[in-house]
């Protein structure tokens, strides 16, 4: 127990000695002041028009209330946080190689399991504190925004749905700790980040994104309106299924292929 506790102190300073938290909060800042800005213009449009906010040719769809902000909030981290979770475990993971310190990590007296766990905790740690922070400057902004159709039900919903959907999230992050370890570095892990995104977006479209692990947390969030009804147990299986392959992947692969 206390080498865990040692680990996870370890990697959490090497996060902490980086840019990476830094960066990853600068770029979810941007997401509750967009979905405002979006609520804003919804809310109205002409005066939006009056401020040079948007062409008064502009075509306005969607509604200025709270239902409709946390689902923005949700699908802004269901579909960007497969980019920014991705990112930090990419990081955790491949600066390993990157740095050319693995060797001496591996070389220490604990066990490789041990260090990959530890690893997967900052990553869900960290990755949580962002989210979070998404929701609770999401409701600042809200408010500020003074959007209509407040109520504590939709409230309580609207967080439960955005938790969930980043809970998810950060699950599929475990297979991007595979591929950096595999392909020991960043190049790797980022190209498979882009191949699941687009490849999510195809398959949603099709019709079957409730079977595609990368497709599921967006589906929940709402994006594709009625068809978010259509998820059900076996999706929420097929995510935790895919993060149990990256936890296993990734710690085998560090406990036996040659590290040389």
């Amino acid at each position: 127990m206390n080498k865990i506790i040692t680990c996870i102190h370890i990697e959490g300073k090497k996060l902490f000695h980086s840019k990476v938290p830094l960066i990853t909060i600068l770029v979810f800042t941007i997401v509750p002041f967009i979905g405002g800005f979006s609520m804003f213009v919804l809310k109205d449009p002409i005066l939006a028009q009056n401020l040079g906010f948007i062409s008064a040719k502009a075509h306005i769809m969607g509604t200025a209330d709270w239902p409709s902000y946390f689902s923005l909030l949700a699908q802004a981290v269901a579909i960007g946080g497969l980019v920014v979770f991705g990112f930090i475990a990419s990081w955790i993971f491949g600066r390993e190689y990157s740095d050319r310190t693995i060797k001496d990590l591996l070389a220490l007296p604990i066990s490789r399991n041990i260090i990959v766990f530890s690893k997967f905790i900052v990553t869900a740690l960290w990755c949580s504190v962002l989210y979070i922070f998404v929701l609770v400057l999401g409701l600042i902004v809200g408010k500020v925004v003074d959007i209509p159709g407040w109520s504590s039900d939709i409230m309580i919903r609207g967080t439960l749905v955005f938790i969930f959907c980043s809970i998810l999230t950060i699950l599929l992050s475990t297979p991007v700790a595979f591929f950096a370890s595999v392909g020991r570095g960043y190049l790797s892990p980022l190209g498979f980040m882009v191949f699941t995104i687009v490849l999510a977006q195809i398959i949603a479209v099709t019709g079957y994104g409730q079977f595609f692990p990368w497709s599921i947390p967006a589906l929940i969030s709402g994006i594709a309106g009625s068809d978010s009804a259509m998820i059900e147990g076996v999706s929420i299986i097929i995510v935790l299924l895919t993060s149990l392959f990256g936890v296993v992947g990734t710690m085998l692969w560090w406990r036996y292929v040659d590290q040389n």
